[in-house]
């Protein structure tokens, strides 16, 4: 309530005068000398500092005795609730509620006030305070007028019974960090239409709530002799102020779905809601207002927008000359918001951290993520806090909402004396050295990324002209002489020229054109600082992905608004041309780049790694119905896209030792083979029943994974070896209405795994499979049960078969069954062997397959079937644990070749000289052979290197099988 302060606050007389009937109102109530005297000093400073604390002890002085008794503020943050709850049991006319919740607001706010003048309690704590008052006041009115609206109308219901107007506070208060005498921004809404039920006469429940909405707006924003509670402002609802009061959800969605602008999804950052009872009501208006306001793949016009309200807002300051003000001038508080709301809506879909309501929680948070400078954070909090104080301070001088600094020497003395500050021009210092780092960091905000070169960039002006221009070759070399060798002009301006001309065929509108002129000269200025000797191989390879992507303007300004996204872009096409064919076939993987934290994976862990999977892929598939076959394959194939880009990142940057490239690889498949099977699973089940036998959750089914899944060695771009198996008794038939044999069903079920894995969409498909190493091989039951598997595998199976049994594991299904494969696993590889004739058939097989699969025609080398490649160490690991298991089980215990040599060592199979050997040359040829997968070629150069790895390999072969 603004008042008169000249006479109150800067008067030490008046400031005495006041204490003096706050003295003999506490004489009268029998207080004794020490107390009145103990907070004589305290009340006095706090007067001369905020005349609003004067004012409304002086009008009811027993306050003085609430502010003085409170308990400490710094251990103690009230609720309110049961303040408000007692100050309102007696209210009977909406006059009296207004009346109560104003003297009550005036009170509190007196107390804060008091101690935030006097320094008792931090502005954070303050803030808090004013926030948690808020909303209980709001709340309470709300409550209030609800009940006595149902006593005549009856209650709004829908199915989970009541329905509630639910109140959502925007901006600071929606934040928590709510100004000392701020307005409040509200937004009403309610779940659905109908009609109010139980009541004396039944009403619309739209015409009910905006009955509600209009007696609450008035319970707050109306003045009376006691003031006002809020100044109430809903200018922020759909349609503005020609917008009806309350809408309920449908309509609600409707208007954030087809008609809602860039500034409300800033708004909505903050969006709380007030009165949230944790009902699905509640849960049902935070789903539509999330997806609007949080988009999992960013809508880079959003960057166009934060630009134009950049612009807008130094507009606002040169127009208005706000050179006083600490909110809205330059480097004021709202420039600080805007930097953390900014990357909030860049980053806020992909990072939950980012969703929060507090602008502080929201600058930690940046900073814990790396997408911000510690130091950065650091200074923008301080100074941001430093501003919120000097606003709390001002507007407790005569509770008036106001940021300017104050003309008034007395206003400027209290300020000074609250910050402890020796004098005014002292402060003024802070203030500008604050608000000027404030406005860098908002300077740095969303440029344009060509505005980061100067005209006297040489290399840029040449990138620019090389594109925009049409030059002759020798003015193109001319351009590039000091930057680029001979050979790589030639190269160059050639690649640039072929793609200049496939360009002039697209019609990609002026927008496109536009854009594609900016980030071109981008790209030469990127790829010739990070790689000026491999400028033709990557500039083919950057060339290609933006010709994919040509006709898709989003990509475009991603590449353009993002400069580290486009140099990342650059790293990752120069290390791999198997990740630069990836994201020209996905383009889709383009937003992975938004979040380089993403692409450094440090976690080495199978178990967390698995975890993490599974958790990203849960949240991946909330959104999509489980019966909607084709959206459940397509973000399978997009989450496996996306994660193997991840890997490849890592990898190529040596983050992750190969053997953990394989690993997270391996259990990315899992997890999504699980997923698979258990999507496959419902489908059947709606068709067929399940198996009667069956209890509980249980599927009598399980896949079983060989060679690379089974030894946590896929690589990119790896199929899967599958073997299913079934546990279904003899004669049982499915429980559906369409019953069949259990027998038909998992083989229906092994076939509908099978389409959901191979099927190509135009995410290309998840996994190629092969099931030939099931009994019997493709003459085989797709499903087989465990029983006929074990039979096969002693009477039937060949050595191969045996062979490839070491590198098996159970993957997903039913434990009981994954237990009785393990046990058939075991005993098999434990048969007694002769080791002469084992040693024979091996070499056999191993002859066989470098006949058929080792190709001549290269001169370059085949790692995986060369003489001393990588089979020559798989099959050495098999013979050992084929040849030795029948006396040392341990051998069984692993299917992957690393562990078998470690335990062979211990078990002193073999030296731990020749097991450590083949250990390294084994990730050595692993590492070379994922790295050619990344460059998209099968075969590796002949090296000093390679040769000396594979004379090893062949030593011990030859030493072993003679």
């Amino acid at each position: 309530m603004p008042v008169d302060s000249e006479n109150i606050m800067t008067n030490e007389e008046q400031a005495e005068k006041v204490w003096n009937k706050v003295r003999s109102t506490w004489v009268n109530d029998g207080e004794d000398d020490v107390f009145i005297t103990s907070h004589q000093s305290a009340f006095l400073l706090a007067f001369r500092r905020s005349a609003f604390v004067a004012k409304i002890v002086e009008n009811k002085p027993s306050i003085a005795k609430v502010i003085v008794t409170a308990p400490p503020i710094q251990e103690h943050l009230p609720t309110y609730q049961s303040l408000l709850e007692n100050a309102l049991l007696n209210v009977k006319t909406e006059d009296d509620l207004m009346r109560v919740l104003r003297q009550l607001r005036n009170q509190e706010m007196a107390r804060i006030a008091f101690h935030d003048v006097l320094n008792n309690q931090s502005i954070k704590t303050s803030l808090l305070q004013v926030s948690t008052l808020a909303d209980a006041l709001i709340t309470h009115a709300y409550h209030w007028l609800y009940s006595h609206l149902c006593e005549r109308y009856g209650h709004p219901r829908n199915d989970s019974g009541d329905m509630h107007m639910y109140i959502l506070g925007m901006g600071k208060l929606g934040g928590r960090e709510l100004n000392f005498s701020s307005d409040i921004d509200l937004i009403f809404a309610y779940p659905e239409k109908g009609e109010t039920q139980g009541g004396r006469k039944r009403i619309e429940n739209q015409q009910f709530f905006t009955k509600l909405a209009q007696k609450l707006i008035q319970a707050l924003n109306k003045i009376t002799n006691d003031g006002q509670v809020y100044r109430v402002d809903m200018r922020l609802r759909p349609f503005g102020e020609s917008g009806p009061l309350v809408l309920h959800f449908a309509a609600l969605e409707d208007y954030y779905q087809e008609q809602g602008r860039h500034w409300e999804r800033f708004a909505m950052i903050k969006a709380r809601v007030i009165n949230d009872d944790n009902s699905s009501n509640v849960q049902w208006l935070k789903g539509i207002l999330h997806p609007f306001t949080f988009r999992r793949y960013l809508d880079f016009t959003t960057l166009d927008a934060l630009r134009n309200m950049k612009k807008l807002i130094a507009t606002e300051i040169r127009r208005r000359q706000l050179k006083n003000n600490i909110k809205l001038g330059a480097g004021g508080i709202r420039e600080v918001e805007f930097f953390a709301q900014s990357f909030q809506l860049i980053h806020g879909g992909r990072e939950p951290k980012l969703q929060s309501k507090s602008l502080l929680n929201t600058l930690d948070s940046l900073a814990n993520l790396g997408i911000v400078e510690l130091s950065v954070t650091d200074e923008l909090t301080n100074d941001y806090l430093f501003l919120r104080k000097v606003e709390h301070s001002l507007q407790q001088y005569d509770d008036e909402q106001t940021q300017t600094l104050p003309e008034k020497t007395s206003q400027q003395q209290a300020l000074v004396d609250i910050l402890g500050l020796p004098d005014y021009a002292t402060f003024l210092a802070e203030l500008s050295n604050a608000m000027e780092r404030i406005h860098g960091y908002f300077n740095e905000l969303v440029e344009e990324s060509h505005e980061t070169h100067t005209e006297e960039d040489a290399l840029f002006t040449a990138c620019s002209d090389a594109w925009r221009l049409q030059l002759e070759h020798a003015e193109f070399a001319q351009l590039f002489t000091d930057f680029l060798s001979k050979r790589e002009i030639e190269g160059a301006f050639s690649k640039l020229e072929d793609f200049k001309s496939k360009q002039r065929h697209y019609r990609i509108g002026q927008k496109g054109e536009d854009t594609l002129n900016k980030l071109l000269p981008e790209i030469l200025y990127v790829l010739i600082i990070q790689h000026p000797n491999n400028t033709v191989q990557v500039l083919s390879r950057l060339l290609g992905v933006i010709e994919a992507i040509t006709g898709r303007t989003t990509y475009l300004d991603l590449l353009l608004e993002n400069p580290e996204v486009l140099k990342q872009l650059v790293r990752l096409c120069e290390r791999s041309d198997w990740i630069a064919q990836e994201i020209r076939r996905f383009p889709l993987l383009l937003d992975e780049l938004l979040t380089p934290l993403y692409l450094g994976q440090q976690n080495t862990d199978i178990a967390t790694s698995k975890r993490e999977y599974e958790e990203e892929l849960r949240e991946n598939m909330l959104r999509i119905e489980h019966d909607d076959v084709e959206m459940l394959m397509d973000a399978w194939r997009q989450f496996k896209l996306c994660q193997q880009l991840r890997i490849a990142a890592s990898d190529i940057s040596n983050s992750l030792p190969i053997n953990n490239v394989s690993d997270k690889l391996t259990v990315l498949a899992e997890v999504l083979l699980e997923a698979v099977i258990n999507a496959a699973w419902g489908q059947m089940q709606m068709r067929f029943g399940v198996p009667s036998h069956l209890e509980g959750n249980d599927k009598g089914f399980a896949v079983i994974g060989y060679g690379k899944l089974g030894g946590f060695e896929l690589g990119y771009g790896s199929d899967l070896d599958l073997v299913f198996i079934h546990n279904a008794p003899r004669g049982i038939s499915t429980d559906g209405k369409k019953s069949i044999e259990a027998q038909q069903f998992y083989i229906k079920l092994a076939q509908r795994v099978m389409h959901l894995l191979n099927t190509k969409t135009i995410f290309g498909q998840l996994y190629e499979t092969d099931l030939r190493l099931r009994p019997s091989g493709n003459a085989g039951l797709l499903c087989c049960h465990i029983d006929g598997f074990e039979k096969y595998q002693r009477e039937e199976a060949w050595t191969w078969e045996h062979q490839a049994l070491v590198r098996a594991r159970g993957i997903c299904g039913d434990s009981a069954l994954l237990d009785s494969f393990k046990r058939v696993r075991h005993d098999i590889l434990c048969l007694p062997r002769d080791k002469s004739q084992l040693a024979t058939e091996v070499c056999k097989m191993r002859a066989k397959m470098r006949e058929h699969l080792l190709s001549n025609s290269t001169e370059k080398i085949d790692l995986k079937q060369c003489a001393g490649g990588i089979t020559d160490i798989e099959f050495m690991a098999q013979y050992w644990v084929l040849a030795f298991a029948h006396d040392n089980e341990k051998m069984t215990q692993f299917p992957d070749n690393l562990r078998i040599f470690d335990i062979a060592a211990q078990e002193n199979i073999i030296d731990k000289t020749t097991a450590s050997k083949l250990q390294a040359a084994y990730l050595a040829l692993r590492e070379q052979y994922h790295h050619l997968t990344l460059a998209d070629t099968k075969y590796a150069d002949a090296s000093e290197a390679l040769e000396a790895i594979r004379e090893k390999v062949k030593a011990h072969w030859n030493a072993l099988f003679n």
